[in-house]
C-alpha cells in the first residue's frame, strides 16, 4: 500500500486543525509577571505545524494550491462547527441522558472555539500565503528560513489576537479584567508560537525536500 506524500501532509494539516478545534478551549498556566498571569492554549503544540505545512505547500506547489488547502481547512472548521450545533441540539437517548450536560458543556465551548477559529484561521492563513509569496517574489528561492518565519510571525499574531478575542472575551466581565486576561493569553501564546516557528524551521526544509523528491508535480511559481 502506497500513500502519496501530499496526502500525508494534508492528513497532518487537517489533524492539527481538528486538535485546535476540539482541544483548544483548555488553557494552561505558564508563569506570572506581577499580577499578569501568562497562560496558553493546549493548541499551541499543533498551530505552528499548520503554518509550517502551509509554507511547504507554497514553496513546492505555489500559492494557488496553498490557498486551495486553506479553503479546505476552512471547510473542515465549518463542518466541525455545524456538527457541534447539530450534536448538541439533538435530544439524548435515555441511556445517555445523564451525560448530556457534560457533553453539551464541552461541545458548546467547541462551537465558540470553532467560530473564533474559523475567522482567525481565514485571516491568518491567507495572510501567511500572501506574505510568504510576496517575499518570495522579491528574494526568489533564497532564504527560505526568512520567508517562513516572517510570514509566520505576522500571520500568527493575527491568528492569536483574533482567536483569543473571539474565543475568550468574557461578555459578563469588566473590560479591564478582559483586557488583562487577553493580554496574558495573546502575548505569551504569540511569542511561544513564534519561538516554535523558529525551532520548526528545519521541518520546512525537510518538508520541502521530502515533498519534492519523487513528486509527480512540478514546482509552480
Amino acid at each position: 500500500m502506497k500513500i502519496q506524500k501530499f496526502d500525508v501532509l494534508i492528513a497532518v494539516y487537517i489533524c492539527c486543525i481538528a486538535i485546535t478545534e476540539l482541544m483548544g478551549a483548555k488553557t494552561v498556566p505558564l508563569f506570572a509577571i506581577g499580577s499578569l498571569h501568562l497562560t496558553a492554549s493546549v493548541a499551541l503544540l499543533a498551530v505552528p505545524l499548520i503554518f509550517t505545512a502551509n509554507d511547504v505547500i507554497v514553496e513546492v506547489y505555489g500559492k494557488a494550491r496553498a490557498r486551495s488547502v486553506v479553503y479546505s481547512g476552512l471547510l473542515t472548521i465549518a463542518l466541525v462547527l455545524a456538527m457541534s450545533f447539530l450534536a448538541t441540539w439533538l435530544p439524548p437517548s435515555p441511556r445517555f441522558a445523564a451525560s448530556e450536560p457534560a457533553y453539551d458543556a464541552v461541545f458548546h465551548a467547541s462551537i465558540r472555539i470553532a467560530a473564533a477559529s474559523l475567522t482567525a484561521f481565514a485571516l491568518a492563513e491567507l495572510l501567511d500565503v500572501w506574505v510568504f509569496s510576496k517575499i518570495r517574489e522579491r528574494l526568489g528561492k533564497q532564504a527560505l528560513w526568512f520567508r517562513n518565519n516572517v510570514s509566520n510571525f505576522a500571520a500568527q499574531f493575527v491568528d492569536t489576537t483574533v482567536f483569543m478575542l473571539l474565543a475568550f472575551y468574557g461578555l459578563g466581565r469588566p473590560f479591564g479584567t478582559n483586557i488583562s486576561f487577553l493580554v496574558g493569553l495573546i502575548l505569551p501564546y504569540w511569542l511561544l508560537k513564534s519561538c516554535m516557528s523558529v525551532i520548526e524551521t528545519p521541518l520546512v526544509y525537510l518538508g520541502v525536500q521530502w515533498l519534492r523528491n519523487g513528486s509527480s508535480r512540478k514546482e509552480q511559481a
